[in-house]
């Protein structure tokens, strides 16, 4: 058999490699091939890795849902803590509050 390593989203056996990915027939899941160490990475909209306690940028404007208010693009967070989970940031937002962010809508500063 192959040495391959199953799908990290569906847990199938059929994946393959395609130039540097691994991809799965079954989902279509695909992933890098040097991930398969590194999956519970937390990465920005640029694929900067980001830790606890770093400064980030958002990079559109978001808006709060239950509220009129907007978090505009180029908003400076201070201080992110990482969590498990869809919204893997949490932080605090000068004028509106506590608030989770999905890792793709910011950037490292």
């Amino acid at each position: 058999m192959s040495d391959l390593p199953n799908c990290p989203a569906c847990s199938s056996e059929f994946t393959y490699e395609d130039g540097l990915l691994f991809v799965c027939p079954e989902c279509a899941h695909e992933w890098p091939q040097d991930a398969s160490e590194n999956e519970n990475v937390i990465k920005d909209s640029n694929g900067n890795p980001l830790t606890d306690g770093d400064t980030i940028t958002v990079i559109k404007d978001l808006k709060v849902k239950g509220s009129s208010l907007v978090v505009k693009v180029g908003t400076k967070v201070k201080n992110i803590r990482l969590v498990e989970g869809d919204h893997d940031i949490d932080c605090k937002i000068d004028g509106i509050g506590a608030m989770k962010l999905k890792s793709e809508f910011v950037k490292k500063a």
